[in-house]
Formats: C-alpha cells, structure tokens, sequence
C-alpha cells in the first residue's frame, strides 16, 4: 500500500487483541538465548522488529540483516560480542545512520572484538565473539537506555559480571527497570546499588516459561481514539495496572484528557468520561514513545501543551521532532521546538492543507499516532502505512473492526 484514506467511525465499541510488548519480548528473547533456553518465550510479537531477532537467534547466519530495528542492532551487539563466532550486523540505509559508537566503545572497554566496515561509529558491524574481561565501565545517564540494557543483559555471563555508574541525568529509567526486572525472573542478581549506580554478579541464568504481556505502548493509540471520540468503549485483553513496562504511565496521563481506565482481571475497558485539562505539560524522559501520541490528541483536543524530555526523539526511525512540526502544519498546527528536547503548541495556527496526507517516514508511530486524528478532521490519508509492521502489523485491521473506513488509493 502506498496510501491510504481514513473515514471515522461512527461509534466505537469493540474489544481489541494487541501485540505483545515489543520491548519485553526483545529483552526475554535475549535473555532465554544466553540462558541457553530449550524453548522460545511464549506470546511473541509478531512485528518486524520482533521477529528478525528471532531470526537471527535461531539461525545465526554469518550476515545478520536486522532491517530498521533499532533495539535488535543494540541488544544484538552485545549479545553477539559474547557469543562464539564471526558475525556481520547490517541494517536499512537509515539504520547504517544512526550512531552506535556509545555502546561499541563501551563494549571494547570491557574487552570486545567490533570493527565498523563502512563509516566509523554507525553500523554495519563486524564482531568476533569472545569471553570479556572487564568488569566496571561508566556511561552519561543521558544516552539511550537500550546501550544501558544490552550492557546489562549479557552481564550475568562474563566472569566478573559488571558494575555499571551513569553520570548526569538518567533518562528512561523506568526501561532500565524493566530489564532488571526481566534479568531477575530468569535467575540474574541484578540491581540498583544507588541511584545511578547498578551491579550485575556473574553466575549466569536459568531457563523458564515466560508468557510476554499485551504492548502498553500499542494501547496508547486507543487512548487516543478513545479521547478524540464523542463516546467510545475500548476492551483490551492482556493488560495490567502493574505492569513491568514504563508506557502503561499512558493510563494516568490520558486520565487528564477524558478518558477513564477501569482494570479487571486480565484486561482494561477505556471509556470516554471525565473532563479534559485546559493545559498539558510534562517531562517525557521516562517515556519518549508516546511523544506523538500526545501531540496529535492535545492538538485535535485544542489543548495547549509543553513537552519536554525529547532529546532521544532526534535518533529514532526518524528525526521526530522535525517529522511532528512537518506533518502537524499540514493539519493547520505550528509547533515550536526549544533546544531539541521540547516541543509546544500555544495555539499556533496556519492554514491547512486541503487533503491532507500525512508522511511516515519509514517510522510506525508517525501512522498510528496520526491515523487517529481523522475523528477532528474532514479527511485525512497516510502515506507508506505499512510501516506499522515494525511495531503492531494488525493496527489497520484492527481499526477497521472498530469501524474505521480504510480506503486503498
């Protein structure tokens, strides 16, 4: 599909069944493979980014072609830095663009083996894989917490594990709890030892069952149409109020714009009741991902907002920051940007485009969280919308269950 055009609902009452979290069915995949697991996790995504790190866990070819998935490059480095062979991780054009040269330093401080084969400090990587002798190392608080957590996931099996010191801010802490929280349940002893400090103790892990939970992270984009519809009930199976996975802050934070979350069992019912805030600001260091997800909403809300904590927005898929004020003044919305790591709208207004078809950007999350927006608007199409496949490959699907019009052109 090239592009597509949206028509709302006219109402929605529907169950949904989300992808499993990419972000914790990576971690598990890497864990269960230096456990040297007999079994795979269960409940795996089925998205892209997801299932070329089952590829490359199973197969183990010479070359490893991770395609745009950023957490796979960063998780599969380290794994592949202490695993027996000679491997070669390449990606997209983009992916060849984003920098890596943080964890691969880190990673030869301790005694790994990586050369760059193309342009030094991105990938592709070469890497021999070895036992690694070093044990303490010290990294800014500020880069992503996927380095951290690649660093900290193959810990357990060098033979003086690892003491880990951030300096500066930590940001997206709550991920960095995740994976220990993960390291953990697989045996690992792994933990803070202070507030910036962390230490892993060697000894390995030890394979288990382990049943991956429904995407936080996907939930937000029926948060979404949930606070942009009139009226709307949401059901999402696989859901839990105490969830290990930092996204699910989407609850409280979609609370302030009219939407209410009541927590059964083994799912949550969104509805759309309660009033909506004049004004929203917040820090999204802990949780960059929903970053689009709010702009559109407090936009097609009329919400004046304050976004700050998006300095990693700049080194995903895409320039994100550049892509939201883009795609946003096509729709009528000027935003501005301040030191690269906030992004605010006062009301700002322009003249929009008259069909308005929004770019993606070879990134998921500009589709999903733009597609929403067709219940404020007159028209709305997407351009590339099979990007979703990196991250929820049912996302069209599942808004047409919901009653969305999906029109191919």
């Amino acid at each position: 599909m090239k592009r597509i055009q949206l028509i709302p609902p006219k109402q929605i009452d529907v169950t949904i069944q989300l992808p499993s979290s990419k972000s914790i069915c990576n971690r598990a995949l890497i864990i269960n493979a230096l456990a040297h697991g007999n079994t795979q996790p269960e409940n795996l995504s089925d998205c892209d980014d997801t299932q070329v790190m089952i590829r490359a866990l199973t197969n183990m070819p010479p070359t490893i072609d991770i395609h745009a998935a950023g957490t796979a490059m960063r998780f599969l480095t380290a794994y592949l830095a202490v695993t027996e062979g000679t491997h070669v991780i390449t990606g997209t054009e983009r992916m060849q663009q984003r920098p890596i040269r943080i964890l691969v330093d880190a990673l030869r401080s301790l005694g790994a083996e990586i050369e760059y084969t193309k342009n030094e400090g991105y990938p592709p990587l070469k890497i021999n894989g070895r036992q690694l002798t070093g044990s303490e190392i010290s990294l800014p608080g500020n880069v992503s917490s996927q380095y951290i957590s690649a660093l900290l996931m193959i810990a357990p099996t060098q033979k003086k594990g690892l003491q880990l010191t951030l300096t500066g801010d930590i940001i997206s802490r709550p991920y960095i709890d995740l994976t220990l929280e993960l390291m953990r349940q697989f045996g690992a002893k792994a933990q803070w030892t202070d507030n910036n400090r962390l230490k892993v103790d060697t000894g390995g892990y030890q394979p288990r069952r382990f049943t991956v939970e429904s995407d936080w992270s996907a939930a937000s984009y029926w948060y979404e149409i949930v606070s942009l519809s009139e009226q709307a009930a949401v059901r999402l199976p696989r859901l839990s109020e105490h969830s290990l996975q930092g996204d699910s802050k989407v609850a409280e934070l979609f609370g302030l714009l009219g939407v209410s979350t009541t927590y059964l069992s083994d799912e949550v019912i969104l509805r759309k009741e309660g009033e909506t805030v004049s004004r929203l600001e917040y820090d999204f260091i802990n949780q960059p991902d929903l970053a689009q997800t709010f702009v559109v909403t407090c936009a097609m809300l009329n919400v004046p907002f304050r976004f700050t904590g998006l300095q990693s927005l700049k080194i995903k898929e895409t320039d994100r920051i550049s892509a939201l004020m883009t795609e946003m003044k096509k729709l009528g919305y000027v935003l501005t940007e301040n030191n690269g790591s906030e992004l605010s709208w006062e009301g700002e207004r322009c003249e929009a485009d008259t069909n308005p078809a929004i770019d993606t950007y070879e990134d998921h999350r500009m589709a999903m969280a733009f597609a929403p927006a067709i219940l404020r608007l007159k028209n709305l199409r997407i351009n590339h919308p099979e990007v979703v496949s990196k991250s929820y490959p049912h996302y069209w699907e599942n808004l047409s269950a919901a009653g969305f019009g999906i029109i191919e052109e």
